[in-house]
């Protein structure tokens, strides 16, 4: 005991130092700061960034997707599916081990993966006494057997086309038995899993520390072994702009946001790295399936909310493109479309809501006509990070002659009230849990109308239900794909959200990190990449 203990304080000691000491390991660990905490280190519970991340590392699944959402094998070597699209047929791999643990008993301490424990990591995920959030993943599921210790299959109520997306998910990891049951509840904080990386050191919101896995089944182009790192190191600074400082003396290797407290001082205003990082700093862009937009509660007795006219007035009332210049400093993309962002098959650039005060004029001109109001008020609420955006959308609708108030609230009030439908107008953001654009459309399905589902707005159209409904029976992706743009232009038409821009991935490295590339979820995959050492 006291001799494993003084190996692990000195490996905690040696990713904790700083550059005088790093030397010659320093391009061995991956280094980062997650400045909200990890909650647990159990995929079950992987419902957030900071839990996803550190997941990823330590876990597979049935499937994975690359960098451009295409879904690839990863424990299943290949898969079939029915032409009902009923029915799911996985041919397992029959050479992924788990992480060593010494309650394998086996000679090697660990022990081959089989069909038999999915049937056991799906049944835990519908476990009540679990309570898992990523139990809806299988909600649409009927059966799910092991034939044999390689052959699973999975046995839906109706079609699905994004199914195969689901199983993505860090939700649908395996996980073993055995040391689940060792260690009950403490599993959060003791993980064993099949990924890249395997857990070595937790001090919780101080240090987390995972260590190469020399048993990892995926090899490179060139057939060596993944990962090339020899561990990751994630800190957990509260504070964005200590990360910031951090990042620039380079005691970290990654700064994954772009804060109001430093955008100004890395950025210009149009998005390019300044001068002073150019030979120190990498940034990196591309689409992020996040759609910021501002959301009506549409069962509201408040006539401004409930006119359609107002509505699309608030849309054409403010210059986008002015907004992600001056406010986010070129890091998006103006949402002139509609609700489905770039980055994902089913964008198809709709029409949407051009800046365009005269039409604004006009719409609010046809609102007093009809009402006899003539000064609409309408209140947005929204949290302290968004709070500069929408008051430039004040200021910007003021001068068409709306009245705006803005209130500014906790994060977890805004979410509170949405539920329950207790706020007029909210800012929000829509990510994707899996890549296939029903995620942005079922936000609208009347079905879904709070608490029973995401539906904030209460959106209700006969034809958008219909078309919803109709896309799950659509086996031909570019036909579902013609489906939900006609669903997002159903929305467009009615206006019972604003789209404020399509969010983009921007992350920026230092100059020795290679292999980092960048997906339109924002997941952090490490297994293939590595630093180039100091010379």
């Amino acid at each position: 005991m006291i001799h494993y203990l003084t190996i692990t304080y000195l490996f905690f000691s040696l990713i904790s130092c700083g550059k005088s000491s790093q030397n010659n390991r320093d391009h061995e660990v991956f280094r980062y700061n997650q400045f909200e905490n990890i909650s647990s280190l159990d995929p079950a519970f992987a419902r957030n960034v900071p839990n996803i991340w550190s997941t990823n590392q330590l876990y597979n699944g049935l499937v994975q997707l690359d960098d451009s959402l295409h879904i690839i094998p990863d424990i299943a070597k290949r898969w079939e599916i029915s032409e009902n699209g009923l029915k799911y047929t996985f041919f397992l791999r029959n050479d992924v081990k788990f992480h060593k643990h010494e309650v394998f008993k086996t000679k090697n301490g660990t022990r081959l993966v089989t069909a038999h424990d999915f049937t056991y990591s799906f049944n835990r995920l519908v476990d009540p006494k679990v309570a898992s959030p990523g139990n809806w993943v299988l909600k649409n599921v009927s059966k799910y057997h092991a034939i044999n210790d390689t052959i699973f299959e999975i046995k839906l109520n109706k079609p699905f086309p994004a199914f195969l997306g689901l199983m993505s998910m860090r939700y649908c990891s395996v996980v073993p038995k055995e040391v689940v049951d060792y260690y009950g509840n403490q599993f959060r904080s003791n993980p064993i899993g099949t990924g890249p990386f395997k857990f070595k050191l937790w001090e919780e919101n101080v240090k987390l520390v995972f260590r190469r896995n020399e048993l990892y089944f995926e090899k490179d182009e060139n057939g060596k072994q993944l990962p090339y790192l020899e561990a990751v190191a994630i800190t957990f600074l509260p504070d964005k702009q200590s990360e910031f400082l951090q990042f620039a003396q380079g005691k970290i290797d990654l700064l994954n946001s772009l804060d109001a407290s430093y955008k100004d001082e890395l950025l210009t205003p149009t998005g390019k790295l300044r001068e002073k990082y150019q030979d120190q700093i990498n940034i990196s862009k591309g689409p992020y399936l996040n759609s910021e937009y501002l959301g009506f509660y549409l069962d509201t007795e408040k006539k401004e909310i409930q006119s359609e006219l107002l509505r699309k007035a608030i849309n054409h009332g403010f210059d986008r493109e002015k907004m992600i210049t001056y406010l986010k400093n070129g890091i998006g993309t103006p949402a002139i479309n509609g609700f489905i962002p770039k980055g994902i098959p089913g964008f198809d650039n709709i029409p949407g809501y051009e800046y365009d005060t005269e039409k604004a004029y006009e719409y609010i001109k046809k609102y007093i006509d009809q009402t006899g109001d003539r000064n609409p008020t309408i209140r947005i609420a929204t949290d302290s990070n968004y709070q500069s955006i929408c008051e430039f959308i004040q200021r910007e609708l003021e001068k068409i002659g709306l009245t705006i108030i803005v209130d500014v609230m906790p994060p977890s009030t805004i979410r509170q009230k949405k539920w329950s439908g207790e706020l007029e107008v909210f800012r929000a953001s829509w990510i994707a849990d899996y890549p296939d654009a029903e995620n942005f459309l079922s936000p609208y399905y009347s079905k879904n109308h709070t608490p029973n589902g995401p539906n904030y707005t209460h959106f209700k159209n006969e034809t958008f239900d219909r078309l919803y409904e109709e896309s799950f029976l659509i086996t031909d992706t570019k036909v579902r794909e013609q489906q939900y743009a006609k669903m997002d232009s159903i929305i467009v038409a009615h206006a019972p959200i604003v789209p404020l821009y399509y969010d983009e991935v921007v992350r920026f490295t230092q100059k020795n990190v290679k292999g980092l590339t960048n997906n339109p979820q924002n997941f952090l995959i490490l297994k293939r990449v590595w630093k180039e050492k100091a010379k």
